[in-house]
């Protein structure tokens, strides 16, 4: 088993990452070798996306990539394209393994000799098939990462069934974590050196379901680490939610905010679309866009200032003129500081593919360009005010720290260079302190920050 010298490359979500940060570290465990470049290795990972047909092209691409790179290493395909494509990425040049999303833990414990079937890659029992009825959280876990703001996974899957969405297809129904699994891994990371670690999920409003009496939901869990974390780590590290639905923004989401010494006063929401009949026929009737109206202002009576960043999708089957000018109004009227705006892509097996009303790419660029557009201006302002504010936090990124981000998620470059709290982050060891910094200016899509 040893000897071996693997590559891996991650596309698509946070999630993602985390995974392939967990089987990198059991591969090394075993005393294989990380390889520089896919050319030193003969087993090469690629941790693939399906979310979008964009996102499915740079899996091809990238297998085509490792291929010329090493035309005799082992291509191991893993991910949601894995599960939903898995014939289609069997069949692409220099592909010896496709392991399926529901899978991919069984990549722990692979053996190159004996291919996926040998780890358990194509028959996976009750515990790794996130369609079983009994299925629980896939056994990985982290002691570092390779990126400077390491992810700490408390949640898999979705139960929801958006007619667009080919998550749930992908990585099965909703499971969450152990609170005390994910406040260990939290103390580890910590410990290690890390002082931003972002809390993500697939879809963390459904946290907790699925725990033993209907468990905590994801605000309990973050009040929990909150308590847990705060006493040693308040002022010196600090916790980034990921993706919120805006369904699970309410009273119970304000107190813990209010409360909270850890979590950085920025909140990114799954939006979608600003219009009720969009949503109706996205299965996302469960919420409507009015109320984060209220939600933003009595969130600024706790935090006063605040980055809030949104996932919009335009284009859906049958969106009018009206719906989407219901979307660029609400948008104008969300205090938003940043936004991703992405045209509706067609996803194979899903209820959206086969819905009357496709609209053309050209309509759905020019919407989305007129979004993006919107959303510049917000952000560009959100900059401004910024530089009125006498210090901000950064959490440096990468060996050399030259640039970071500040605790309203705005890029942060560090003028003349190497941040001087700059550690090891990116070569897994953690990044340091938070640094204190000044605004200085505004220029591209950041701030000009200097140490203080």
């Amino acid at each position: 088993m040893s000897g071996h010298a693997f590559f891996a490359l991650t596309l698509g979500c946070k999630i993602n990452q985390y995974e392939t940060e967990a089987v990198r570290e059991a591969w090394l465990a075993r005393g294989w070798r990380e390889a520089a470049d896919p050319a030193g290795a003969d087993v090469l990972l690629i941790n693939s996306c399906a979310v979008t047909a964009r996102a499915v092209a740079d899996v091809r691409q990238a297998v085509a990539r490792l291929h010329r790179a090493a035309p005799h290493g082992r291509i191991v395909v893993t991910g949601c394209a894995a599960q939903v494509l898995r014939e289609d990425m069997a069949a692409l040049p220099g592909v010896a393994d496709v392991v399926g999303q529901q899978a991919k833990v069984s990549l722990l414990r692979y053996d190159p000799e004996k291919g996926a079937a040998g780890a358990g890659g194509d028959e996976v029992d009750g515990s790794e098939d996130a369609s079983a009825p009994d299925a629980v959280f896939p056994a990985f876990r982290i002691d570092g990462f390779t990126r400077s703001r390491p992810v700490l996974k408390v949640q898999d899957g979705c139960s929801h069934r958006c007619t667009y969405c080919i998550v749930p297809l992908a990585r099965g129904a909703a499971r969450s974590r152990d609170p005390r699994e994910a406040l260990a891994e939290a103390r580890r990371l910590l410990d290690a050196g890390f002082r931003e670690l972002i809390v993500s999920g697939v879809n963390l409003r459904q946290y907790g379901r699925d725990l033993p009496g209907g468990g905590p939901d994801f605000w309990d869990l973050l009040a929990f680490l909150e308590r847990e974390l705060a006493p040693q780590w308040a002022g010196r590290a600090r916790l980034r939610i990921s993706s919120l639905e805006p369904g699970q923004l309410g009273g119970h989401a304000l107190d813990v905010l209010a409360e909270s010494r850890l979590v950085a006063p920025q909140l990114h929401l799954s939006l979608q679309s600003g219009s009720p009949g969009v949503l109706r026929r996205m299965g996302r009737a469960h919420y409507r866009p009015e109320p984060l109206l209220d939600f933003a202002r009595e969130l600024a009576e706790v935090w006063p200032l605040f980055g809030l960043g949104a996932d919009i999708l335009t284009g859906f089957p049958g969106e009018t003129d009206g719906e989407f000018r219901e979307t660029l109004d609400f948008v104008d009227a969300l205090p938003l500081t940043y936004a991703h705006v992405f045209p509706y892509s067609r996803r194979p097996g899903t209820p959206a593919a086969a819905m009357q009303g496709q609209l053309s790419q050209e309509v759905k660029k020019r919407r989305a360009a007129k979004l993006r557009g919107a959303v510049a201006a917000k952000k560009s302002a959100f900059l401004h005010r910024l530089l009125n504010e006498p210090q901000l936090l950064v959490a440096p990124e990468g060996a050399r720290g030259l640039k970071g981000v500040c605790e309203y998620y705005a890029e942060c470059r560090f003028a003349g260079g190497r941040s001087p709290a700059a550690g090891q982050g990116g070569d897994g060891v953690g990044s340091g302190e938070l640094v204190a910094v000044r605004p200085l200016a505004v220029e591209r899509d950041g701030l000009l920050v200097e140490t203080v």
